[in-house]
């Protein structure tokens, strides 16, 4: 689907790594060189017409993302680097001051570093306690489960919305009802869920969200930080300086601008924020429901595919999102991509960032296939084709 509409595809590759980013469509190239081309200037710092450009551009897009997300308020859009800082501004920035000794984070263990050391170092530092959801026999997070691990000392549930390597989708609207009953806030990393489908914040009811623009075709090094408007009202700015603050005339005499700009110190990424609007544009012409119905009939496809390959161990054959991660049997995982990589198909492989994993599955490494809507029965069927053999696998690591 769409892929005339991505340069790199013209190369005859076969790209099955959009977990850990994605293409980027013409559209989006092109917004960014309009940027950079026509009015490249500062935003909210000029009094010229270029100037009145960028800031108008700038703040489009975050009408886009709040629009795409259906926040209630432009305010609850603050753009950051990406996920990870998303998630650190939201450990530090408000929880920071929030949580105190004993309190309790509930993650699970198959969670990306980005939402799970933010939390290590408040448990250092403050004294925080980590506790970890147990998973299914599928590896999957289930609301009974996390029932078990609540307790009056809960005031955090940080969990992202579908996992990058198990790739199971959470029941994130009934996590949030059940813990606003508790008196308990909900951080959700949607780095791989939000660009495969339809996010909706309110209906959710989530406090905080946090997703990056490379995961669906927008530029690397800028992503968003949702918040609800009196959390973030809240929030300590972890970042100080130009643009952010109204006045400073001694340290007793600092005043901040609202929202979101006091969280958005310096001179921030424009043509990423730029290119992440022309990006959620892009899908929404496609259409997010779309989108995540083709990836679902592409998953199916491929494992069909893929189980038939008696030296294949797959860990998530239940899931239903478009990650799939495996072994071949006997074979070191990196091995395995580089042979791939002979026949100019990516693929990740390694433990993915979620380190703490192997607790659960007892597998260190492994290989991840990750679908987007670009992606091919063809290219399937190549992959298929390559990982069918082991022993040509092996001769040609030699």
């Amino acid at each position: 689907m769409n892929q005339a509409d991505f340069p790199m595809l013209k190369e005859d590759l076969i790209y099955l790594d959009n977990g850990a980013t994605t293409l980027k469509p013409k559209c989006v190239i092109d917004k960014i060189t309009e940027y950079y081309e026509r009015y490249s200037a500062n935003a909210h710092r000029g009094d010229y017409d270029i100037s009145f450009k960028v800031d108008q551009e700038y703040e489009k897009a975050r009408e886009i993302v709040r629009n795409f997300i259906n926040a209630r308020y432009r305010e609850e859009v603050v753009f950051t680097s990406g996920s990870t800082e998303s998630l650190n501004m939201i450990a530090n920035g408000f929880f920071g001051k929030y949580l105190e000794a004993g309190d309790e984070v509930i993650l699970s263990q198959s969670e990306h570093a980005s939402n799970v050391l933010p939390w290590f170092r408040l448990a250092k530092e403050k004294g925080v306690v980590i506790r970890y959801i147990p998973l299914d026999e599928s590896h999957y997070v289930t609301l009974d489960n996390l029932k078990k691990v609540v307790t009056p000392n809960t005031k955090v549930i940080a969990l992202a919305s579908i996992t990058n390597v198990i790739g199971d989708e959470r029941p994130m609207k009934e996590i949030c009802e059940f813990a606003h009953q508790n008196n308990i806030f909900v951080v959700m990393d949607g780095a791989q869920s939000v660009p495969h489908r339809k996010t909706d914040v309110q209906d959710l009811d989530v406090d905080f969200l946090a997703f990056s623009g490379h995961k669906m075709c927008g530029p690397t090094g800028i992503g968003v930080l949702y918040g609800k408007k009196e959390l973030l009202e809240e929030m300590e700015p972890q970042n100080l300086g130009g643009g952010m603050n109204e006045s400073f005339d001694s340290p007793n005499e600092v005043y901040l601008k609202e929202l979101p700009t006091r969280l958005e110190a310096g001179t921030p990424n424009i043509a990423g924020a730029l290119g992440l609007g022309a990006a959620i544009t892009y899908l929404e012409n496609i259409g997010m429901e779309k989108i995540e119905a083709y990836e679902k009939k592409l998953r199916k496809y491929a494992l069909e595919k893929l189980v038939s390959i008696p030296h294949l161990d797959i860990l998530n054959i239940e899931s239903d999102s478009g990650i799939i991660s495996f072994n071949v049997e006997g074979v070191f995982s990196q091995d395995v991509a580089y042979y791939l990589n002979k026949y100019k198909v990516c693929v990740r492989a390694g433990n993915h960032c979620a380190k703490i994993l192997k607790q659960e599955t007892g597998v260190q490494n492994s290989l991840r296939v990750s679908l987007y809507f670009y992606n091919t029965e063809q290219d399937i069927d190549d992959l298929v084709e390559l990982l069918s053999n082991k022993e040509k696998i092996v001769e040609e690591m030699i």
